[in-house]
């Protein structure tokens, strides 16, 4: 999908293709693994035209991302009479919390509000016969096969075929390895009654060469084809050409839909008074930080600037305030962003605060393997994807955060609010000003432009979680920008796809 002119791959490791294209198709209302699951479909198409299959025993099998499509064609398509999933099927709880970060097309939108795992999309077929094949050392979890496997039976059982589920577990690491073709043999010539071979023959390897589909092995060197990345440009134009332009009221509903905005709680979140910090290089010369539980267990840390030590609740100082939302820490960002001490300068009186929402600065989760944070499997990208099964997009519980410190805000007397963002901060700050009335003035740096600019860009700098799912179906961020000049919103510096963020 992404080649340079000698057609060898531009992104390492391969799979990272599939997060680069599959998170940019999130924008467009697309999900990666649809259209992986219809290249099979189309297949099956295909090979259905030839003599020489019988429609009555036709098996589908893969390993890994074969496993993994194995799995949705078993729930998405008929015609199947047999399957043999390899090295994928677990439980999505499993992969959680062992902190596998899976590819984007493992990982369908809203599979977790709708309460599906692995093995419902295998139960589609049944009675069918299937065998899920795993393997001791796999990082997908062997324990959650065995689960799945144990839900299955007991389905198959009630379907009087307890004899056509089964399971095979062979003893060394994820891969499609001798042991577990030879049980999807076994297993599919059980079924099909053609042959009892059950031991895979001496295998000759081919060189890549000889088994090329196409002149130079690869589909971008062919003419008339296109990327991914393509399709995905030209929905976003199609898109932008469709959807009605949206304002006020309509704008703020949409906002907060998309982003699963739940309904504000009408007590103020419950804070702790976490710590006093001296002079570190701020604008001011003290500090102190606060941690707002924005919904159970979750806090948003904020921070007080102040030329005075406190120890305390904050001192009630009038009713405006500036709230600035960090790009990524706002204990770096007060050391280094210009921005901060201008602001503070122009207006002393007015009461300063910072805010990391989740996921960034100090709220950063420790995930993962340490340095993942900003890696494509990262930390941010694990969080970001399962929100997105959860059906609660990232952005939008960051943006929740910014809305209830907000409210807290209000409890100290501050309603006339100047929210400032900058970069991944600047997209929360943005939703929060449409949907907060406390919100009177703007300020937003290194904004991302447009979802459509990333839509449109083969390459990109935007992390998922900063992605609104089908956004361009709704509105872009210029409606949001716009609607925003009643706040006086002010834009600095803003960014494109490509923006170098780190």
């Amino acid at each position: 999908q992404y080649v340079n002119d000698d057609l060898t791959p531009r992104l390492r490791p391969g799979t990272r293709e599939h997060l680069h294209a599959g998170n940019q198709q999130f924008l467009v209302g697309d999900f990666f693994g649809m259209w992986r699951a219809w290249d099979g479909i189309r297949a099956l198409d295909y090979l259905l035209t030839r003599k020489e299959v019988d429609p009555q025993h036709v098996g589908v099998t893969g390993n890994s991302g074969g496993g993994t499509m194995t799995t949705w064609l078993c729930g998405v398509e008929p015609r199947w009479t047999m399957a043999a999933p390899s090295c994928f099927v677990t439980t999505f709880r499993r992969n959680l919390e062992n902190e596998l970060a899976a590819d984007t097309e493992q990982c369908p939108p809203k599979v977790l509000a709708q309460q599906l795992d692995h093995d419902d999309f295998i139960a589609a077929m049944a009675p069918q016969p299937v065998i899920l094949l795993a393997k001791e050392r796999d990082y997908f979890d062997v324990r959650g096969t065995e689960e799945a496997y144990r839900r299955l039976k007991k389905l198959y059982r009630l379907l009087g075929q307890e004899e056509n589920v089964s399971m095979f577990v062979g003893p060394t690491y994820h891969g499609y390895s001798q042991e577990n073709r030879e049980a999807m043999y076994q297993w599919f010539n059980r079924a099909t009654k053609n042959s009892t071979v059950d031991k895979e023959p001496a295998i000759q390897i081919e060189e890549d060469k000889t088994l090329w589909c196409t002149p130079k092995g690869q589909v971008a060197g062919l003419t008339n084809t296109r990327t991914v990345f393509q399709f995905t440009a030209e929905k976003s134009r199609q898109l932008a050409v469709q959807r009605k332009p949206l304002t006020g009221e309509d704008l703020r509903k949409s906002v907060m839909e998309l982003l699963r905005i739940p309904p504000r709680p009408a007590k103020p979140p419950h804070y702790r008074i976490w710590r006093y910090l001296p002079s570190g290089n701020y604008p001011t010369q003290y500090a102190i930080a606060y941690a707002i539980e924005s919904e159970p267990r979750i806090q948003a840390i904020t921070y007080r600037l102040t030329d005075e030590r406190l120890y305390s609740r904050p001192p009630r100082s009038g009713e405006q305030a500036t709230l600035y939302v960090s790009h990524l820490s706002s204990d770096a960002e007060l050391r280094s962003e210009p921005m901060i001490a201008e602001l503070i300068k122009q207006d002393p009186q007015r009461a300063f605060f910072t805010c990391d929402v989740r996921g960034v600065g100090e709220s950063q989760p420790g995930t993962g393997s340490p340095g993942s944070f900003h890696q494509p499997y990262g930390s941010d990208y694990f969080y970001a994807i399962h929100s997105l099964m959860l059906d609660r997009p990232y952005l939008g519980q960051k943006t929740f955060d910014v809305l209830r410190v907000l409210q807290w805000l209000e409890t100290l007397g501050h309603h006339d609010v100047h929210l400032v963002g900058k970069g991944w901060g600047a997209l929360a700050a943005t939703f929060a000003a449409l949907i907060s009335r406390t919100v009177k003035q703007v300020t937003l740096k290194n904004a991302l432009r447009s979802y459509t600019e990333i839509a449109q860009a083969e390459h990109y700098t935007w992390p998922l979680s900063t992605f609104l799912p089908d956004v361009l179906s709704h509105f872009d961020l210029p409606d949001c920008y716009r609607d925003l000049k009643k706040k006086k919103l002010r834009q600095i510096e803003p960014w494109g796809a490509d923006a170098r963020m780190i």
